[in-house]
């Protein structure tokens, strides 16, 4: 080679941009936490939602993998205080310890250095401490929030949150300073060596298999959750129900009505294989959280639409489902602070998979058919507010989809108080969750009974199906969200009432603008 060829491609092997280390052994070795064992991929975006509200971590425009992310805060922490990792949600909490209200994200130093975030810190610590029961005000729970955030960070940095090692015992500890493993994961790390990283890694799974099968994770629930985690079913699930609700509206006659069922269909059997890993995994019903459910009565709105299409073949069920279905997956797939993803293990209250099966399964899938119909309900006062009427049979497709949510409702109460009777030694008690699953039970009764006796017909179903609709809302959000007490303090959480308050208020207004535009079409005619 001549040598201004040769110092040339000295020079472009010398300017070009350092190879990014893989990590992609990392991500099925077992870590400890949260109470379960779990892949350290699951781990790391955990970690980085509940710093940082999202999946990725934004820097310099560029979008770094919560893999990385995690990884390098536990091996090179240094620089990472300086980051701004920590979420701060609450404008009113941002005001009130003095930090830039438009900021969403903080870094761990200037936190730590807060004298007002640190006060609020000890104040909730010291209420806490009086009784750990006590219910906490808005402010208070997001100093909670963010004290979890900050010590989330200090665990992983300290290596304190990254259990990898089984003992011999129920806990898990961190590796030794001196672990010859962490040795050669840091050094393969800082020296972007990826034999040596995977050396590490290699040797690290080594020191893992030395104790007894018994303290070990399971390959076969470590693989399964690394697929479902990295498949992320709900996602694929909402796209093939848009692209279904798409077809439908689009394109007419068979072919459309065709491809609505071919990608509905699809985006069900996705659903449902998601749904699948998620049992296999937590090794329970996936009802035991807001996540779950909202997933669950997306799954159950297709499902009975799908049923109901099978039986009518009219294209109102998919029609009605699908918005209703696309809605809740998206909100499911895009709010992971609100709606917390993760698996954890149950509370106690929970541990009878017979009743929470039975029961909780039961109820929400009331809420599916109460879904379903809810759209349905939309598509017959949608044809009125534009000037159509509703055929009879459309009505008759709402009264069918009533009766299964009522029937539904009425028989996971009941279980819910044969359970409650098991559980806690009564069958009701008129907690908040128990008193707003009757009230919407009693509204949709109400609802039915008028249909019956002839008090209204299609067009006042319809608004009653919307109407009621809002009552479940209450039963399944407002409860565990808004008011936050009782005895099922196992679903609460925080978060999302602005959304919950708007959808309510559109509904409340578009049933009023159907029922006004209905009006004047009969007082047209009667002149």
């Amino acid at each position: 080679m001549k040598p201004i060829a040769l110092l040339a491609a000295l020079l472009f092997v010398l300017a070009a941009p350092a190879r990014a280390l893989d990590l992609t052994k990392l991500e099925a070795v077992p870590i400890q936490e949260g109470g379960r064992k779990k892949p350290f991929l699951v781990f790391a975006e955990e970690s980085l939602l509940g710093m940082t509200g999202k999946a990725r971590y934004k820097k310099n425009d560029e979008k770094i993998p919560a893999l990385n992310v995690v990884t390098s805060l536990w091996l090179s922490p240094i620089g990472w205080e300086n980051e701004p990792l920590i979420l701060i949600g609450n404008k009113k909490f941002k005001e009130a310890i003095g930090v830039d209200p438009a900021k969403k994200l903080f870094s761990y130093r200037e936190l730590a250095a807060n004298a007002a975030l640190r006060a609020s810190l000890e104040n909730v610590s010291a209420i806490r401490a009086k009784n750990p029961k006590t219910q906490l005000d808005a402010l208070e729970r997001e100093a909670s929030n963010i004290g979890m955030r900050l010590a989330l960070f200090e665990g992983i940095a300290s290596g304190n949150l990254v259990t990898l090692l089984p003992t011999g015992a129920a806990a898990w500890t961190p590796l030794g300073k001196n672990d010859p493993a962490l040795a050669k994961l840091r050094e393969g790390f800082s020296k972007s060596d990826q034999s040596l990283f995977d050396e590490g890694v290699t040797l690290l799974l080594s020191e893992q298999s030395r104790e007894e099968a018994r303290f070990q994770a399971d390959p076969g629930k470590i693989s399964l959750e690394l697929t479902y985690q990295k498949l992320h079913p709900a996602r694929w699930a909402w796209i093939l129900y848009l692209v279904a609700g798409i077809a439908l509206l689009s394109i007419p006659g068979r072919a459309g009505y065709a491809l609505g069922w071919l990608f509905a269909g699809a985006g069900f059997l996705m659903q449902f294989a998601g749904i699948i890993l998620r049992v296999l995994i937590s090794g329970r019903a996936p009802v035991t959280n807001m996540y779950e459910s909202v997933v669950w009565v997306a799954f159950g709105t297709i499902l009975f639409a799908l049923i109901f299409e099978s039986i009518y073949r009219s294209r109102y069920f998919l029609l009605g489902a699908v918005p209703v279905a696309v809605a809740s997956l998206i909100l499911a797939d895009t709010q992971p602070v609100i709606l917390d993803r993760s698996i954890h293990p149950l509370v106690p209250v929970l541990m009878d998979n017979f009743w929470l099966t039975t029961h909780v399964l039961t109820i929400t899938l009331s809420y599916a058919a109460f879904a379903l119909a809810l759209g349905v309900g939309h598509i017959i006062l949608g044809k009125s507010l534009f000037g159509s009427k509703a055929s009879p049979a459309l009505h008759n497709y709402l009264y069918r989809t009533l009766q299964i949510g009522v029937l539904l409702l009425a028989v996971g109460t009941i279980l819910g108080a044969v359970w409650a009777n098991y559980s806690w030694g009564r069958f009701w008690d008129w907690d908040p969750k128990e008193t707003w699953a009757l009230i919407a039970l009693l509204g949709y009764l109400f609802l039915l009974h008028g249909r019956i006796n002839g008090s209204w017909g299609g067009f006042g179903m319809a608004i009653g199906a919307i109407l009621a609709f809002q009552s479940v809302i209450m039963a399944w959000y407002g409860v565990n969200f808004i008011l936050g007490v009782g005895l099922h303090s196992y679903g609460f959480g925080s978060g999302g009432l602005p959304g919950a308050i708007t959808f309510v208020s559109i509904e409340v207004l578009f049933v009023l603008l159907c029922v006004w535009r209905h009006r004047m079409a009969v007082s047209k005619k009667e002149i």
